[in-house]
């Protein structure tokens, strides 16, 4: 059995940030939502791994290299354009032979891992095992529809009047028999080769389609809210470890993490939070469920909720709240002005300003 992981979007909810980084490699507690997945892959006991891979070829190569770090076998798939998942199983062709494997889109995140997934998959074999979750929102999902007896009887990408609200969770588990589906089926209106369809392919021909409901913890890392829920929940569960330099004149609350090379002066940081490597906190408040990545500058700021990507400098803030700062960026006060209002007004205006 294999793994192939699809690593290939272009992150545009995830805009500005993934301008200029690939939205799998966002970091959540300080490491790349990707690495959470491959380490779901190798706590499965699967080695040879397929990447899917798009314009950010490089970067997602430079991150994982060869994979070994995790214990797993890398080998990168190119995407010339994103056209679908069922579009990645069919580049993927080769790679996969005709092998079982687990599909894992590389910016989902699954508290527990898949472990027990794939051990069921392997014990039972069908041809296609499907995860689903119930969400407030089906019509921005894949939906699928049970009979009275559970079992997978329809899907739809999308539906603008959902059957159900049992979405798609970005894990899929295939035999072989996949290969045919997705060579069977036509591009959608959006363009694409939808899984969803392929798996219809095979409800319509017989083939023994399946589906667990988990009732853990699932998202779709692809917007800044749904990045700073995952963090909030993997910095439930970090241990407390100071490594870095702390004064006297500072105060650690809770659970918090501070990285070899951190330093903090003068400052109070209440947990869970992180602190990366080489970063600087100075005269600060860092509030609970905060992520500060290595080599940042924390100074006379207050800041929670949020996530603060490497180099970045913060400094005379007075609060900063549920916030996605980029790598490199600055944030400092802005010069005081004279309050006033300027006003460009029509004839016969009636305005009404707050004294």
């Amino acid at each position: 059995m294999k793994a192939l992981v699809l690593s290939g979007g272009s992150g545009t909810r995830l805009r500005p940030i993934t301008h200029t980084s690939p939205k799998q490699l966002v970091p959540v507690a300080n490491k790349p939502v990707l690495y959470y997945v491959l380490e779901d892959i190798a706590a499965t006991g699967l080695t040879e791994v397929g990447i899917v891979v798009g314009e950010t070829a490089d970067e997602i190569q430079d991150a994982v290299g060869d994979g070994s770090k995790f214990g797993l076998r890398v080998t990168y798939l190119p995407q010339q354009l994103p056209l679908g998942l069922a579009h990645a199983v069919l580049i993927a062709r080769e790679f996969l032979g005709d092998d079982d494997f687990v599909m894992y889109l590389g910016d989902n995140f699954i508290v527990g891992g898949i472990t027990e997934l794939v051990e069921e998959f392997r014990a039972e074999r069908p041809d296609a095992r499907i995860l689903l979750t119930r969400v407030p929102n089906p019509v921005a999902f894949g939906v699928a529809e049970l009979d009275a007896e559970g079992r997978v009887v329809g899907l739809e990408e999308k539906p603008r009047q959902p059957k159900s609200d049992l979405a798609l969770v970005g894990v899929y588990l295939f035999s072989a028999a996949v290969h045919e589906a997705v060579r069977a089926i036509k591009p959608s209106w959006r363009g694409e080769l939808e899984i969803t369809h392929a798996i219809q392919w095979l409800i319509d021909h017989q083939h023994d389609v399946r589906s667990t409901t988990i009732q853990g913890y699932w998202k779709d890392t692809g917007n800044v809210t749904d990045m700073l829920e995952v963090n909030r929940l993997v910095l439930e569960g970090i241990e407390e470890r100071v490594e870095g330099n702390v004064d006297a004149a500072s105060e650690v609350i809770g659970r918090v993490r501070i990285e070899a090379g951190a330093q903090v002066r003068r400052s109070r940081i209440v947990g869970p939070a992180v602190i990366g490597a080489g970063t600087l906190i100075s005269d600060s408040y860092i509030g609970p469920y905060t992520s500060i990545s290595e080599d940042c500058r924390i100074a006379d700021t207050e800041i929670e909720f949020s996530i603060v990507l490497r180099d970045a400098r913060l400094e005379g803030i007075r609060r900063v709240s549920a916030s996605l700062v980029g790598r490199s960026a600055s944030v400092t006060s802005a010069p005081r002005m004279p309050s006033g209002n300027t006003l460009v007004l029509g004839d016969h205006s009636e305005v009404q300003i707050a004294s």
